[in-house]
């Protein structure tokens, strides 16, 4: 079973999905006009060396979040099971050479 945990405690290198913000007016606007909606994928790239802000990307954008505004959005560790949800359990990459 997957575990609900909020995006300030995920680890560097760690992926999450977003399943929900509890922020609400102007600060839930801001963090959906970054790209934390739900669904989204996020993965932490790492923490300042005094623990905040956190960076992570988003959406193929890096931001900077501190602990307090990251700590508004609840987050599902178990990407697999994610993907898995919403593209059945087969998967399959495509490659293109970027030599053609």
């Amino acid at each position: 079973m997957s575990e609900n945990i909020c995006l300030s405690d995920l680890k560097r290198g760690q992926k999450a999905v977003i399943e929900k913000l509890a922020a609400y007016d102007d600060m839930r606007r801001r963090l959906q006009d970054i790209g934390l909606i739900e669904g989204t994928i996020v993965e932490c790239l790492g923490k300042s060396p005094l623990g905040d802000p956190t960076a992570f990307l988003i959406r193929g954008a890096v931001i900077a979040l501190r602990s307090e505004d990251s700590g508004r959005v609840f987050v599902q560790s178990k990407v697999e099971e994610k993907v898995k949800h919403h593209y059945g359990s087969e998967m399959v990459a495509a490659a293109v050479s970027l030599e053609e």
